[in-house]
């Protein structure tokens, strides 16, 4: 009996040491990696106050948003994503188109390409605007923690991307913001807008004050022509365990001489989207965010349904579902965004075009016979 308890004593201590181990390994790395970002000052916070949207040290929503599931919830849902879900990948190679440096720079077409997810180029006439490049391995703070993008390459790597004169970033989260990228294309971008708040992860990661621009709700400017509008969404934000909306979150109207555009960021559904058509509507094209949904979290990400009803509300002429296609962030197949979207735009008869990742998308791209990429075998 004593060598049993003396056994179980050993077995304890170790497991608690183990346990000891890795609780100080996750602090020197929550504290070491600069994927995290960096810190508000006292200063920093007295500018969030002054916004109309922060409440007790965080951002918050303009309607009662509510994202705690619940602790009886956790149990069955944490089961439920260790367990995973077989078709949460494609099992066939996605085809990808690719692009070309000197294509890019010999264009002289407004237009799009599409990285998957929630990533963009945007050429609009001599402009070059990227809108929320994540384009790393994996949306986490170090690859071994979150999920492997779908495709092996990009349509271009940024290195071969050419001079960008702007960054357009929704929020911090790590599908929308990313260390690595951000590294790579910091010598090759003029300015980067971002939230309230945003601003220190980038100081951080060594980008020039004078290069970045934060904005709160309804903050407008214009740059090298074009007319930059940061607008609501009903989301959250941070990077870590203890800074949860510590940075605001939002959409963004991009308006040249030509071209009116919607890039809806993530968030649940919600009256913003009216009131955002009803002001700088209608759009030529909407990206629209149409993935990584869940019950236990709809009032932060739409369901497909509410994004085809969300593109009408911002009174867009076709719109485009974003926020799938390159990442497995919830449980639902990697292609049910796309089909219940793709349904519920052909009841509502709003017009929807779903690019291949990579594909040249012209802004009066026809919605007519699509090919079906995503349905491949």
């Amino acid at each position: 009996m004593k060598r049993i308890l003396k056994f179980l004593k050993r077995m304890i201590l170790i497991i608690a040491g183990f346990v000891l181990l890795l609780v100080l390994v996750g602090v020197i790395f929550v504290n070491t990696s600069p994927q995290f970002g960096g810190s508000h000052t006292q200063e920093d916070v007295k500018r969030y106050q002054a916004s109309g949207h922060y409440v007790d040290g965080k951002f918050v929503n303009l309607i009662p948003t509510v994202m705690d599931m619940g602790i009886a919830k956790m149990p069955g849902l944490l089961w439920r994503f260790i367990k995973g879900n077989p078709n949460s990948k494609p099992n066939f190679e996605l085809p990808i188109e690719k692009v070309d440096s000197i294509d890019i720079a010999q264009n002289q077409t407004d237009r799009l390409i599409w990285f998957g997810h929630s990533a963009f180029l945007m050429e609009l006439g001599d402009k070059h605007i990227l809108l929320d490049p994540m384009l790393g391995e994996s949306p986490a703070p170090h690859p071994t923690l979150g999920s492997k993008r779908f495709q092996s390459e990009l349509p271009i790597e940024i290195e071969k991307l050419p001079v960008i004169d702007i960054v357009l970033i929704s929020h911090d989260h790590y599908d929308h913001l990313d260390y690595g990228s951000i590294q790579k294309l910091r010598d090759k971008t003029e300015m980067f807008l971002v939230p309230l708040g945003v601003k220190v992860h980038l100081l951080k990661w060594g980008i020039d004050s004078s290069r970045i621009r934060e904005y709160n709700w309804w903050d407008e400017s214009t740059i090298g022509g074009i007319q930059y509008i940061f607008a609501p969404a009903r989301h959250f934000s941070g990077r870590g365990l203890t800074n949860r909306s510590s940075t605001l979150w939002g959409s963004w109207i991009i308006r040249s001489e030509n071209r009116n555009v919607y890039f809806s960021g993530d968030g649940g559904y919600g009256p913003h989207f009216t009131e955002i058509g009803e002001k700088y509507g209608p759009f030529d094209l909407a990206m629209m965010e149409c993935g990584q949904y869940n019950e236990n979290w709809a009032q932060i990400h739409m369901m497909p349904e509410e994004t085809a009803q969300a593109a009408i509300d911002v009174k867009a002429k076709v719109f485009m579902p974003i926020h799938w296609g390159a990442f497995s962030l919830a449980l639902h197949d990697w292609d049910d965004p796309v089909i219940r979207v793709t349904k519920k735009a052909s009841e509502l008869e709003m017009p929807i075009i779903v690019p291949m990742i990579g594909q040249s998308i012209p802004f009066n791209e026809s919605t007519e016979n699509q090919e079906k990429w995503w349905a491949i075998d």
